[in-house]
């Protein structure tokens, strides 16, 4: 499938889920994330969950994050311009829904993309090669090149992955994990 089918039919599938379904899928992605390498470094980076899209509630790897006493940073989107600039969350950070309902930070300490060491990726689809399919504004592809080039991009999906994602760009960034409610995938070559 291209990555137009993909949308169209991932995000059909996502509109039918409850929200009890939401939560407990969350919650087992949130745990099944605990088997990846990735406990040792210092930022990481979390979307914040746009609730009316069904996305995955991010919550819980925000409390496991929160927890394990790591640096969480979160995004605030630009449309006009297509790039993101990231603040650390502190408890004095302040949140509102923007125009698209997305939770992002009203201010605060602001953070350089190359500092951060792991990225948690929202996406709709993903394939068995780590190519991943979002909303198709290339948000995430963007910040991607602007980080460093070991910095862990791990995807969270619902869904288990398709075979493959037919017509991806060479701008497409590769995830090199991706966690589901059942299994944790890596495409990191080992």
């Amino acid at each position: 499938m291209n990555k137009d089918e993909l949308r169209k039919k991932y995000k059909k599938l996502r509109i039918e889920l409850k929200a009890d379904e939401i939560e407990h899928l969350s919650l087992q992605i949130a745990n099944k994330s605990l088997e990846l390498p990735i406990w040792d470094f210092r930022y990481y980076h979390v979307f914040l969950s746009i609730a009316e899209q069904k996305e995955v509630d991010t919550e819980f790897l925000l409390h496991i994050l929160q927890g394990k006493d790591k640096d969480v940073i979160i995004p605030k989107s630009n449309a006009e311009t297509g790039e993101m600039t990231h603040f650390l969350l502190t408890d004095q950070t302040v949140i509102r829904k923007n125009r698209w309902n997305i939770p992002e930070p009203q201010g605060g300490i602001q953070i350089n993309s190359e500092l951060l060491d792991v990225v948690f990726i929202p996406l709709l689809a993903f394939d068995k090669n780590g190519h991943r399919v979002g909303y198709g504004k290339g948000f995430y592809d963007r910040f991607l090149a602007q980080c460093k080039p070991n910095i862990v991009k791990i995807g969270l999906s619902f869904f288990e992955p398709v075979k493959e994602i037919k017509k991806v760009f060479s701008s497409d960034i590769p995830l090199d994990y991706c966690v589901t409610p059942n299994k944790v995938y890596e495409f990191r070559a080992k």
